[in-house]
């Protein structure tokens, strides 16, 4: 499966040992994990800016976790589709991944359940959806 972890699961995963560290170790073993630049840098931000990371604790994440990714080019929708038009490059960094599901804390996307044929789920979703 092609899986797209939105930052905030990203984030979670990083800082507390638990489901969505848990949830990334398995996709990074058994699925293809796909991100993009916006997304990363996103991560990077949020790292350094809202939970004190150093650079070079912030560099040292995402250098890994680039190398257990596929890097797409986001693609462009066609009008705005989330209520944060911010949450709309993670539905493009989906559509240019081609991926199976979408992974998020984040309510604003969640409440569109799915895009283009991609369900987007919460972390506990996850493990149901992979089992069909």
């Amino acid at each position: 499966m092609r899986v797209l972890l939105d930052t905030n699961v990203l984030i979670a995963a990083f800082i507390t040992r638990g489901m969505c560290s848990e949830l990334l170790e398995h996709c990074a073993r058994n699925h293809t994990l796909v991100s993009s630049r916006p997304l990363l840098q996103e991560l990077e931000d949020k790292l350094t800016g809202k939970l004190g990371f150093s650079h070079q604790e912030t560099r040292e994440a995402v250098s890994l976790l680039q190398g257990k990714m596929e890097i797409v080019i986001p693609v462009s929708l066609d009008k705005p589709v989330c209520r944060d038009p911010d949450d709309d490059v993670v539905l493009g960094t989906a559509v240019a991944g081609r991926c199976d599901c979408i992974v998020t804390g984040d309510k604003d996307l969640l409440v569109l359940e799915r895009f283009r044929q991609i369900p987007i789920l919460a972390s506990a979703g996850f493990w149901s959806h992979e089992k069909l």
